[in-house]
């Protein structure tokens, strides 16, 4: 029997929805006291650049079949990528728990019933999107985005009908610090989008779809985000849908929008935790995720995203650019070693380069830096390997083997 894939327009629907985000919109509000025009171009520009890695991200593991962990193996060995599946099931657990802490709290500022409650509800209606899992939520999601499109249209006019009077404050916020914060939530995504992209009938247009759509609505969540701040000085979505009498349309594109999304980070949780030693149930990791991520958002105060955010382009940065240079410019397509310590290395110094350029302003923020360096480092020092295991004479053949090995 054939396997069920996804289509193209499927994934462009999955990807909508994760950009369709409370999240995105509060960090649009972030970039306010650039104003307009100078926020919006920052927004485009981080966008370019984080969308870009997303779809060389989500290529590789396309082409490969191979979920975003998996496709990790070949570039750091099948030991040492272990190091990023459990990295990456943290900081998934974390954003389980970040999304429903937003929505509970922006929902429930509509409906004031207690945030636990809220909690409790988002974290149920993300258990039952992974139940009726990936391959089968064509139809359901089809009617959400639906409305969630609709809605949020509605949300935009509310915000932007009355636009004449900017309100843009004094708070410092550099050009570059704007722009790495719009290169932060599609950077995010880069250890993901291969868990679905694997999955699909046409693994490079649905890539290209994904990144697309992704960094078009997720531009359009910024300035959402933004044009709230500017022109109503209000950065509370909840009081923003008040304010406007939306109500259950609020409440819908609130508990909706953090469903589609949250659903992402739970379910790759899963998918990642396939990729440790054992056989590991993906979908009951996915549920068990879900039900910390919603502990913690009922019992932790998680206000502030920003370190997260910056902590996450530490570590999957440079972790990608690795993958990129091996994938596109060495052309590896396998790995066999435990570890590959070369690799391993250059990784290290990525993310301390990573958070030595946290220091510096740059206009184009320091995510594109540092993984250009990364590449660039990843292929000269692999090239080199290769030419001296080629150099080496053959009576030493069992040397050379075990120092690729």
């Amino acid at each position: 029997m054939e396997e069920k894939r996804t289509s193209v327009f499927e994934n462009g629907l999955i990807w909508f929805g994760a950009a369709v985000s409370i999240a995105e919109i509060i960090t649009g509000t972030y970039l306010a006291p650039l104003g307009f025009t100078k926020g919006l171009l920052a927004i485009l520009i981080g966008h370019v650049i984080g969308c870009i890695m997303l779809f060389l991200a989500g290529l590789i593991g396309g082409s490969m079949r191979k979920s975003a962990m998996e496709t990790a193996k070949m570039s750091f060995g099948t030991e040492g990528a272990l190091l990023f599946s459990v990295l990456n099931i943290l900081q998934l657990a974390g954003w389980t728990a970040i999304m429903i802490f937003d929505g509970a709290l922006a929902v429930n500022g509509i409906f004031p019933i207690g945030n636990w409650i809220w909690c409790t509800v988002i974290g149920a209606l993300i258990i039952l999107w992974i139940l009726i899992g990936i391959k089968n939520l064509g139809k359901v999601n089809t009617a959400a985005m639906t409305a969630l499109f609709l809605l949020t249209i509605v949300l935009c006019f509310v915000i932007f009908q009355n636009s004449s009077v900017p309100n843009v404050s004094g708070e410092d916020m550099t050009f570059g610090a704007a722009v790495e914060l719009s290169v932060a939530m599609p950077l995010s995504w880069l250890p993901l989008i291969s868990d679905y992209t694997r999955e699909a009938q046409k693994p490079a247009a649905a890539t290209a779809v994904s990144a697309v759509t992704y960094g078009l609505v997720s531009c359009w969540m910024y300035v959402i985000g933004m044009g709230a701040a500017i022109f109503t000085a209000e950065s509370d979505v909840a009081q923003i849908m008040m304010k406007a009498g939306l109500g259950i349309a609020g409440l819908l594109i609130i508990v909706f929008s953090t469903v589609t999304t949250t659903f992402l980070d739970a379910y790759s949780a899963g998918v990642s935790s396939e990729s440790l030693p054992g056989k590991i149930n993906g979908k009951a990791v996915a549920i068990a995720v879900t039900v910390i991520g919603t502990l913690g958002a009922i019992f932790l105060p998680l206000y502030d995203i920003t370190e997260f955010l910056y902590f996450i382009g530490s570590v999957f940065a440079p972790m990608i650019a690795i993958q990129i240079a091996d994938f596109f410019i060495l052309k590896k397509r396998d790995e066999h070693r435990s570890f590959n310590l070369p690799n391993l290395f250059l990784w290290l110094i990525g993310f301390i380069l990573y958070r030595i350029l946290m220091r510096v302003d740059i206009v184009v923020g320091n995510t594109l830096p540092d993984m250009v360096i990364t590449i660039l480092l990843c292929a000269a020092v692999n090239l080199m390997i290769n030419r001296r295991n080629e150099n080496i004479p053959s009576q030493t053949g069992s040397q050379t083997r075990y120092f690729s090995s």
